[in-house]
């Protein structure tokens, strides 16, 4: 099988999985991840199958909507690579992109795995979380969760350890505090900072006009 038609493959069992999925995690999060990955592995020098693939599995199976069980997606990913009979070290990469690619995954201190492809998908799938999407997807999740919109008396934690994060229920506007504005330095490739730039200033002055409408001052 070409890469190609690997990649061909994966999408059609990635957009048949996802059918139904919340909207901030479901294939057209995917599809912009995708993109965004292709775009900025221009100018790395990585494996394009590997930060391909890496890129259209990364969510097949979010933890959390799987109970917060961090197994499922990567298990669900090295059995379908498997199936197409895709090279063992490239699956064994893939995996572990997916196992390393969150934010929270970020926050904990034992984390070990790295490489360049992992740093190329996870910029593509931060750069999601940012900006005019980014804003989109995070209250999108608020209301799938039934979450507040702000409450000015729920401070955003910054300190937040990763099974703190996991476990949080704070209102929306919290979120941009506790990740989303931490994102543009948290960039690992050039690409990917000079495309995060522009998203973090769209991210503060929509913040800036939420407080004014909130006080009733716009």
């Amino acid at each position: 099988m070409t890469n190609t038609q690997i990649i061909e493959e994966t999408i059609a069992f990635v957009k048949e999985t996802l059918k139904g999925a919340e909207g901030g995690h479901d294939w057209f999060h995917i599809q912009r991840v995708f993109k965004n990955t292709l775009l900025i592995a221009k100018d790395e020098k990585v494996d394009v199958l590997v930060v391909s693939l890496g890129a259209l599995l990364h969510d097949i199976a979010d933890a959390k909507f799987n109970g917060g069980d961090e197994t499922v997606g990567p298990k669900m990913a090295m059995e379908f690579l498997t199936s197409l009979e895709v090279d063992e070290k490239i699956v064994d990469h893939v995996v572990k992109i997916i196992e390393n690619i969150s934010y929270k995954s970020s926050l904990d201190s034992k984390k070990l795995f790295t490489s360049k492809e992992l740093q190329v998908v996870q910029d593509a799938d931060r750069l999601d979380a940012i900006g005019a999407i980014g804003i989109a997807r995070a209250f999108n999740y608020g209301g799938y969760k039934n979450r507040e919109l702000y409450n000015p008396e729920i401070a955003p934690n910054l300190q937040m350890t990763k099974e703190e994060y996991k476990k949080s229920k704070a209102p929306t506007i919290n979120h941009f505090y506790e990740k989303l504005l931490l994102l543009k330095d948290k960039m690992n490739t050039d690409s990917g900072k000079k495309l995060a730039e522009k998203r973090h200033q769209f991210m503060l002055e929509y913040l800036k006009q939420f407080y004014e409408e909130w006080n009733g001052n716009a």
